[in-house]
C-alpha cells in the first residue's frame, strides 16, 4: 500500500479509502444489496491486512449501522490512532427548520450521533454531506468550527457540492479564522469526468485533496461487458446516473477490458490505477473480500501516457445526474443541466 497526506492537514492516508455505503443493517436503509455485520467485519479485517488506514461512512448509511459496524470492526482490530476515520452529516429536516434549530445546532447533534455510533471520541475528517440551501453558510462554517475546537472532530472536508461552493465556504472560513475543508468528495470516474472542468483545478491550486465517490462507477468498469450484479441491478439511483450514457460509456468500458488482458490485471485494477493518477483517495466501496483485495492491487499498477489517452480520448461530457443535479435551488430542479464543451445548457 502506498499513503500520502490528505490535502492540507496532517493526516496520513491509504491511496485507497474503503467506502462503507455498503455495510448495515438492509432493514434500515435504502438498499437491499447491504452486507451485515459478519461479512462487513471480514472486509474491514482484509483491509486493515492490505495496509488500508483510511475509511470512510455517514450517519445516513442504514440509519448508522454503517458506523455501528465500522466503529465495532476497528476497535476490534486496530489501534485508534492507526486509522482515519471519516463520516458524514445530511443537511438540515424540513422539521428541524420548522422547530427553528440552527444550523450549529444541527451540526452538533449530528457529531454527537456518529459519535455514538462509532464508539469514537472523535473522527478524523468530518464531511458535510452535501449543500444545505436552507441555512446560511456562516452557520454551517460556524458549527463545523465549534466541532473541530471541541475536539470531536480534527478536520472538515466536503461532498457533492459545485467548486464556486466550496471556493466561497472556504473564503468566508479564512476571513472568520474558522476551519476550512480540507478535502472533497464528489462524483469522479473514468466515465464520469465532469469534476475536472473546475472541482479539480480549485484542489490543485489549493491543495484540497480529491477522494471521489463512485471511483468503479457503481461497478461498471470493474465488470466485462454483460456481466451485472445485485447492486447493479436492483441501484436505481445508480441507473439514473449511468443508464443514459450505456453507449458512449461502453466504448471506455471496452477499452479498460482490453488494457487490463494486455497487463494480466483486473478491471478495477485499471480503472482505479487511471482515477489515482488524478486524486488523493478514491473511495472504493467493498461487499465482498475480492473487491478490496483488488482496490490494494491498483496502486502498484502503472499506465503509460499511451494507455491513459487511450482511455480518455473517447469521453463526451455527461449530464450532471446524481446527488449533484437533485441538490439544487428549488427554482432549479425544475431544469435539466448539461455540460458541454466549457459551457451549460439547460433545458426545460
Amino acid at each position: 500500500m502506498q499513503y500520502t497526506r490528505l490535502g492540507n492537514s496532517e493526516l496520513k492516508v491509504s491511496r485507497i479509502c474503503m467506502g462503507c455505503m455498503g455495510f448495515g443493517d438492509a432493514g434500515n436503509g435504502q438498499h437491499s444489496w447491504t452486507i451485515d455485520e459478519e461479512h462487513s467485519r471480514e472486509i474491514i479485517r482484509r483491509g486493515l491486512e492490505l495496509g488500508v488506514n483510511f475509511f470512510d461512512t455517514a450517519i445516513s448509511y442504514q440509519s448508522g449501522t454503517s458506523e455501528q459496524y465500522l466503529g465495532r470492526a476497528l476497535k476490534d482490530f486496530a489501534e485508534r490512532d492507526s486509522v482515519v476515520v471519516a463520516t458524514k452529516f445530511l443537511p438540515r429536516t424540513p422539521e428541524e427548520i420548522e422547530a427553528g434549530v440552527t444550523g450549529q445546532e444541527h451540526i452538533e447533534r449530528m457529531i454527537n450521533t456518529s459519535l455514538k455510533n462509532l464508539g469514537m471520541d472523535y473522527v478524523d475528517l468530518y464531511i458535510y454531506h452535501m449543500w444545505d440551501y436552507e441555512t446560511p453558510m456562516y452557520d454551517i462554517m460556524d458549527g463545523l468550527n465549534r466541532v473541530v475546537k471541541a475536539g470531536k472532530a480534527r478536520y472538515i472536508g466536503i461532498s457533492n457540492c459545485f467548486a464556486y461552493q466550496l471556493a466561497k465556504a472556504n473564503a468566508l472560513a479564512e476571513k472568520e479564522g474558522f476551519a476550512k475543508f480540507i478535502s472533497v468528495q464528489g462524483h469522479y470516474n473514468l466515465i464520469f469526468r465532469e469534476e475536472e472542468r473546475e472541482m479539480a483545478k480549485l484542489c490543485a491550486e489549493d491543495h484540497i485533496a480529491m477522494t471521489p465517490y463512485s471511483a468503479l462507477a457503481s461497478g461498471r468498469l470493474s465488470r466485462h461487458p454483460g456481466e451485472t450484479s445485485k447492486r447493479q441491478a436492483e441501484d436505481g439511483y445508480a441507473k439514473f446516473k449511468y443508464d443514459a450514457t450505456a453507449e458512449q460509456d461502453g466504448i471506455i468500458i471496452n477499452r479498460v477490458e482490453e488494457l487490463s488482458e494486455r497487463h494480466g490485471v483486473s478491471m478495477t485494477e485499471v480503472s482505479l490505477a487511471w482515477l489515482l493518477g488524478k486524486v488523493t483517495a478514491p473511495v472504493v466501496g467493498a461487499t465482498k473480500l475480492h473487491h478490496i483485495e483488488g482496490a490494494a492491487k491498483a496502486v502498484d499498477l502503472t499506465l503509460s501516457p499511451e494507455e491513459i489517452t487511450y482511455l480518455e480520448e473517447k469521453y463526451v461530457p455527461h449530464r450532471l445526474v446524481g446527488v449533484m443535479a437533485q441538490n439544487t435551488p428549488a427554482a432549479a430542479k425544475e431544469k435539466h443541466v448539461w455540460s458541454t464543451g466549457s459551457q451549460q445548457i439547460e433545458k426545460a
